[in-house]
C-alpha cells in the first residue's frame, strides 16, 4: 500500500558490540554457573554455557531504546499506528532490523454535501410517558425479600452454584451467595430460565450446553449446574409523590400532572437528540460510501484495541474485570475482536472522512471557539479548565475535537 514505509537498518561494529555487552552485564547478574558468584562470571565462560544467542533479545532492546524514535524521526513521515519492528537477520557481528511505518491513508472525497438525507420528526405518546415513569420508578424500587413465592423473571436471587463438565467441577464455574438478576442474560442460555419457578432453599440440576462461540475448551460441551436458591428478592415500586419526585431531582414538581409534563419534555428532548444522532450517522455513512480509501488492517486493529480498553475501563467502574465478564458470557478475546471489527472500521473511515473535509474546507478553529468548547466540557464534567486539559492530554485535543465538530456541520448542512 502507498502509505506503508519500509525501512531497513543495519547495526554492526561498535554499536552492536556495545549492545551485546550491555545485554551480557544484565544477564550475568542472574547466571548460575558453579565456581562463580552471580555477577562475576567471565564473558567467555558465560557464552560457552549459554551461547551468544541468549543475549540477542536484550541487545535488541538496547538498540531500540534510542533507535526506535530516531528511525521514525529520520523517516520524516508521521505514523498513525505504532510502527512495527522485525528482525531480518542477526548474528554475533551484526543486526538488521526492518521497520514498517504506516502513515495516513490517501482519501479521495466524493460528494459530502447536500446528501439528500432528511431528519426524522419526533412525537411522544401518552403510553411512552407511562412506560418511562415505570422505568424511572424501577431505579428507585426497593428490593424486598420474598418470604414465600417462587422465582420470577426480574427477581434478584442470591444463589450457590457449581458447574460440572464430564463429572468434573471446572474452574470459574462455581460461586457462593452470588447475586443475579433473573432475565439479565448474564449467564449462558438456559441458566436464568432454569431458575424461574424455584423456591427459597430449593436445589436443582440444570442440564445445559455451552454455546458454540464459548471459550475453546468448553464450547459446545454439556454442562450440569447444581444450583441452590438462598434468597429471592423482588422490586417494590415507590408511590408517585413529592418524595419520589425529589429523589429523581425534581424539587420544584408537586403534582403528578407536573411530573408527567416534565417526563414528556425529557422524552421529547431525548428523541430529538436521537433523531439528530441518527441524521448525523446517516450523513456520515453516505459521505463515507462516496469517498475512496484503502484502510490498513493495522489501523483497524489499533482502533479495536482502543475500544476494548474502553470496555475494560467501563467494566472496572461496575466492579467487574473484563476476564470475569468473558468467563461468565463465554466470549473470548478473538470473538470480541471480531465482533468489534465492523464498528472499528466505521469509526476509522468516518474519522478519515472528517479529517479530509477539514483539510479541503480549510477548517482551523479560532482561539475563541476552542476556549468556549473547553469551558463547556469542563462545566459538563464539573472540573476546572486546567484539570480538563491535564486529563485529556492538552489543548490540541480540544482543537482537534472542535475541528471535527465543524467538519460534521459541513457534512450535515
Amino acid at each position: 500500500m502507498k502509505n506503508v514505509v519500509n525501512i531497513e537498518k543495519e547495526y554492526a561494529g561498535e554499536v552492536w558490540q556495545k549492545a551485546l555487552d550491555k545485554a551480557f552485564n544484565k544477564a550475568k547478574k542472574h547466571a548460575d554457573i558453579p565456581g562463580f558468584r552471580k555477577g562475576n562470571v567471565p564473558k567467555e565462560i558465560y557464552l560457552n554455557k549459554y551461547g551468544i544467542e541468549s543475549l540477542y533479545n536484550d541487545a535488541i532492546d538496547e538498540i531500540l531504546k534510542n533507535e526506535y524514535e530516531n528511525v521514525i524521526a529520520d523517516s520524516k513521515v508521521t505514523p498513525v499506528v505504532r510502527p512495527s519492528v522485525d528482525v531480518k537477520s542477526i548474528d554475533a557481528d551484526k543486526l538488521v532490523l526492518a521497520y514498517v511505518i504506516i502513515t495516513a491513508p490517501e482519501v479521495k472525497l466524493g460528494e459530502y454535501k447536500n446528501l439528500g438525507i432528511k431528519k426524522d420528526k419526533t412525537t411522544v405518546t401518552a403510553k411512552e410517558v407511562d412506560e418511562e415513569i415505570k422505568h424511572l420508578a424501577s431505579h428507585l424500587a426497593e428490593l424486598v425479600v420474598k418470604e414465600d413465592g417462587k422465582v420470577e423473571n426480574g427477581n434478584v436471587v442470591i444463589l450457590d452454584f457449581k458447574g460440572f463438565v464430564d463429572g468434573e467441577e471446572f474452574e470459574g464455574g462455581s460461586a457462593t451467595n452470588y447475586q443475579l438478576e433473573v432475565g439479565s442474560h448474564t449467564f449462558i442460555p438456559g441458566f436464568e430460565e432454569g431458575l424461574v419457578g424455584m423456591a427459597t432453599g430449593e436445589e436443582k440440576d440444570l442440564n445445559l450446553k455451552f454455546p458454540e462461540n464459548y471459550i475453546e475448551h468448553l464450547k459446545g460441551k454439556d454442562v450440569v449446574f447444581k444450583v441452590k436458591i438462598n434468597i429471592i428478592k423482588e422490586r417494590v415500586l415507590p408511590e408517585l409523590n413529592k418524595e419520589f419526585y425529589e429523589d429523581l431531582g425534581y424539587k420544584d414538581i408537586n403534582t403528578e400532572e407536573e411530573f408527567k409534563a416534565k417526563v414528556k419534555e425529557n422524552l421529547q428532548n431525548r428523541k430529538k437528540n436521537e433523531a439528530e444522532n441518527k441524521y448525523v450517522s446517516e450523513c456520515l455513512e453516505k459521505a463515507v460510501a462516496n469517498m475512496e480509501v484503502e484502510v490498513n488492517p493495522e489501523i483497524i486493529d489499533e482502533e479495536i484495541h482502543r475500544m476494548i480498553s474502553d470496555i475494560e475501563n467501563n467494566m472496572k467502574m461496575q466492579g467487574i474485570t473484563l476476564e470475569q465478564y468473558m468467563t461468565y458470557t463465554g466470549i473470548t478475546h478473538d470473538i470480541l475482536h471480531k465482533e468489534l471489527e465492523n464498528d472499528a472500521t466505521k469509526k476509522v473511515k468516518e474519522r478519515l472522512l472528517l479529517e479530509k473535509v477539514a483539510e479541503v474546507e480549510n477548517i482551523n478553529p479560532t482561539d475563541e471557539e476552542v476556549d468556549k468548547r473547553t469551558e463547556e466540557m469542563a462545566k459538563h464534567y464539573g472540573i476546572s479548565k486546567e484539570e480538563l486539559l491535564k486529563e485529556i492530554g492538552g489543548r490540541e485535543v480540544i482543537v482537534y475535537d472542535t475541528k471535527m465538530s465543524n467538519a460534521i456541520k459541513i457534512v450535515t448542512e
